[in-house]
């Protein structure tokens, strides 16, 4: 049976650092949030990368909004300038946050969303919409569907469970799905936990950004404990010297030493380095995967053990598919905001700050909000989600002036200007005990 629920206030899609944000600013302006989390706990997502140190310090962690009711429950705000891991900002704040009395029944955990509509209304249907309550379609895990009635949705659901393939053309490649087993995508933790499935193995990391650096480094501190540890980097684009460059020049210190560490790893010869090169297809060998790839203008293989797709996320539009949404075709954020945001002319810090002008939708009061809202693009800040949410906040409050009033500062970098693929950016993962542990943007993958 499929239980409908009439609410009064705004559903929130995710209960990661920007969802958690957007209920405290509602909460702030007398608007309750239903927050529909997939996972079971707040910041699930960023559990997966738990393991992961970032490369902002907590000041550029944390919501103004989340904080304020936090220190009136007694906490206290982590020391500004450290840098928290992933499981950190989960443990010490976010799940903090959702314990607060206000989020107190307001949470739903393990509720994967699975459309948002317009009651009795398909996307092709116009008579009345602007009138007529969107519906939040979800499922738990007793597998009971639940439909939510609401005047204004947030989306803040992330693209942490929708990365790119293996495939430049932005589909698998042939042997891609039957080799799964073999195929780590994200931030695998190959110090740790994950670290059997590297050490003393042959791994191919793939990407051209700061997490397939921070990967390719993490796994290369394996070889002292495990000589016949192998890797292989391949970059989809020759832009080397562009991912290194940055240093004492990036304002996120953090992130310009890892530049530096990769670079040093590629001087001494401690990897082998193809640029550009692309995979063609994989095959299941008795001792692994058999990779077809070409690099240098040449096609040959390579045995592998393990492959780590590095290579940026992409937003899950399939649950919004009877919305009517103004995305951009090539970056798949708001057509206001694409242009601004494009990887190939911004960095994470020189993304001027934007609100609800730059989220809005045909659709109103629905808007797409942190990392999702960046479409394919990976320079994505944490505080930049924060001050969107708190623009549409005041948008739904009826306060536009404060809306339109934007106002935040952003650590600048020379890093991951220019980055010439999008789906390779500046999402990062961990390191060794001797390497900068970190992730490009606190918010790339939150």
């Amino acid at each position: 049976m499929t239980q409908t629920i009439a609410n009064e206030g705004v559903v929130v899609i995710g209960a990661g650092p920007v969802g958690i944000a957007a209920a405290a600013h509602l909460a702030a302006r007398g608007i309750e949030a239903t927050v529909l989390e997939q996972g079971p706990s707040a910041g699930s997502a960023m559990l997966e990368w738990g393991h992961v140190q970032v490369f902002t310090p907590w000041r550029y962690v944390t919501d103004d909004a989340v904080v304020a009711m936090l220190e009136k429950a007694g906490w206290r705000h982590p020391e500004g300038e450290r840098l928290p891991t992933g499981r950190e900002i989960v443990e010490d704040y976010l799940a903090s946050a959702a314990a607060l009395p206000a989020f107190r029944g307001r949470i739903v955990y393990d509720a994967s969303v699975v459309a948002v509509s317009k009651r009795g209304l398909s996307k092709s249907s116009s008579a009345r919409r602007e009138d007529a309550p969107f519906t939040v379609h979800y499922q738990t895990a007793d597998g009971a569907r639940h439909v939510i009635e609401t005047g204004a949705v947030i989306d803040a659901s992330g693209t942490w469970s929708s990365p790119n393939p293996i495939g430049a053309d932005g589909a698998p490649v042939p042997g891609e799905t039957e080799n799964a087993a073999s195929i780590a995508y994200g931030i695998p933790d190959a110090s740790g936990v994950d670290r059997a499935l590297y050490a003393g193995k042959r791994t191919l990391v793939l990407g051209g950004g700061h997490s397939a650096i921070n990967v390719a480094l993490d796994i290369l501190a394996l070889k002292d404990d495990a000589p016949a540890t192998k890797l292989v980097w391949g970059l989809r684009q020759d832009n080397l010297e562009k991912l290194l460059g940055g240093g004492i020049n990036d304002e996120l210190p953090a992130r310009g030493a890892l530049g530096v560490a990769a670079k040093q790893a590629i001087e001494e010869g401690a990897l082998e380095l193809l640029a550009p090169m692309r995979v063609l297809g994989l095959e299941k060998t008795a001792g692994g995967v058999l990779a077809e790839i070409e690099a240098d203008g040449q096609t040959r293989s390579i045995e592998l053990d393990r492959i780590v797709v590095a290579a940026g996320f992409r937003p899950d539009l399939d649950m919004l598919r009877e919305l009517r949404l103004d995305l951009d075709q090539v970056v798949e954020a708001p057509v206001v905001l694409a242009p601004m945001i494009d990887p190939n002319v911004h960095s994470c810090g020189t993304v001027r700050p934007h609100g609800v002008d730059e989220l809005s939708h045909p659709e109103k009061n629905f808007f797409i909000a942190g990392m999702k809202s960046y479409g394919r693009a990976p320079t994505f800040l944490m505080k930049t989600g924060y001050e969107q949410v708190r623009s549409i906040a005041a948008e739904l409050a009826g306060d536009p002036v404060a809306a339109r009033r934007i106002e935040l500062d952003l650590p600048e970098t020379g890093v991951c200007s220019g980055a010439p693929d999008a789906g390779d950016g500046c999402c990062g993962p961990a390191a060794s005990s001797d390497q900068p542990k970190a992730l490009a943007t606190a918010g790339c993958c939150g």
